[in-house]
């Protein structure tokens, strides 16, 4: 069953400055909880951050956030954690990219700033759960325990990047817009008739911490430029590029090889090499994984026990393919039922059963049918 609380609750409301979070406070103060919301100043300097009032991040957000707070009638407050986040998410963003590894640093936001910083100074302030707008349902089972589940509406639900959190993290945490069967239309229709100016605000989709939406360039002005060779499967330079930190495995477009591959068909990143500066390219279907290795594991509730069945989550925005997978000595060993494309180390994977989100870890290697490729 869909959890329901017995009793009024002390909620901190993460308010973005974005539409959902703005209407999920509104609808936990609605329920009778006694609701502070919060903004997160993420950036010792908000102008360097994206701009264009896209939900996340700026000082537009942080204006939008309380102005939001106000109509809603609750308390509110802007928290610094930007030192936090630089460390947690951007430089991890960073370091990832430069060891060739692909991460992914909204996740890492939710794990390590809104469900460990901003929970633990909620729970050391008295407050009894974090409410946020992320799509996606929190159930209580019979013994007491809570699962993590997909949201009702398939299209919206946010359930993979929230598959970091464990038991205890899911006892304080509240999504008021989880169990809605509506579009985003109807979400803003809501925020519109409850006087909320943020009602037509666009979503946001880039990275946050990259105001112009360059990762290349990013990393680029972190990493400086190294100038080194896109070479084919047999090794034979086909190209070169100024930083294997600017390609992402599967990628297709950008890579400016100046001539065509012998069987006329497109090329794509098979493999980031940092030690030699080497990107290796070659057909869509040197692309496809059968297996992987997953590390650092993350269950919402006990660790599995033994092989089992699952279906997996490769990325926030993909769909679900059938996998076995066993725990050994900490380590995820996952196959797929049909082989997949695209599959980064760095990137998580989620495992679920039916709806419930069993949990996240973070991919290290892939076994393709030429060869295992190791971060």
């Amino acid at each position: 069953m869909t959890e329901t609380r017995q009793r009024p609750l002390r909620v901190l409301a993460a308010m973005s400055g974005g539409v959902d979070s703005a209407v999920a406070a509104a609808r936990a103060a609605e329920a009778g909880h006694d609701v502070t919301g919060v903004h997160l100043a993420l950036s010792a300097n908000p102008q360097s951050f994206r701009t264009g009032a896209r939900g996340c991040c700026t000082i537009e957000d942080s204006r939008d956030a309380r102005r939001a707070a106000d109509v809603i009638g609750i308390p509110f407050y802007v928290w610094d954690l930007a030192e936090r986040f630089r460390e947690d998410v951007v430089e991890d963003f960073v370091a990832e990219y430069e060891a060739g590894r692909t991460p992914n640093p909204c996740l890492r936001c939710n794990e390590k700033i809104k469900f460990a910083a901003l929970l633990d100074k909620a729970l050391a302030l008295g407050f009894d759960a974090v409410c946020t707008g992320h799509y996606a349902t929190v159930m209580l089972r019979e013994d007491g325990t809570r699962e993590l589940h997909r949201a009702s509406d398939m299209a919206k639900d946010q359930s993979y990047v929230l598959g970091v959190l464990d038991e205890k993290q899911l006892a304080h945490a509240m999504f008021p817009l989880g169990d809605t069967l509506t579009t985003k239309d109807e979400i803003r229709a809501e925020a519109e008739r409850r006087g909320l100016a943020v009602a037509k605000k666009p979503d946001s989709h880039d990275i946050c911490f990259i105001a112009d939406g360059d990762t290349q360039g990013f990393l680029a002005k972190r990493l400086g430029k190294a100038e080194g060779d896109i070479v084919d499967e047999s090794g034979a330079k086909v190209g070169t590029h100024e930083g294997a930190f600017g390609f992402t495995i599967g990628q297709r477009k950008g890579l400016r090889i100046g001539h065509p591959a012998p069987d006329g068909k497109p090329r794509y990143v098979l493999d980031i090499s940092p030690v030699d500066n080497t990107v290796t390219v070659g057909p869509a279907e040197s692309l496809e994984v059968t297996a992987l290795t997953a590390i650092k594991p993350r269950w919402c509730g006990t660790a599995p026990s033994g092989p089992g069945t699952y279906t997996a989550q490769l990325r926030a925005h993909g769909g679900e393919t059938e996998v076995s997978a066993e725990l050994v000595d900490d380590e995820l060993l996952v196959t797929f039922t049909e082989p997949v494309r695209g599959v980064a180390p760095g990137q998580a994977i989620v495992l679920y059963d039916d709806t419930r989100v069993v949990g996240s870890a973070t991919i290290a290697t892939t076994t393709r049918r030429r060869h295992a490729v190791t971060a």
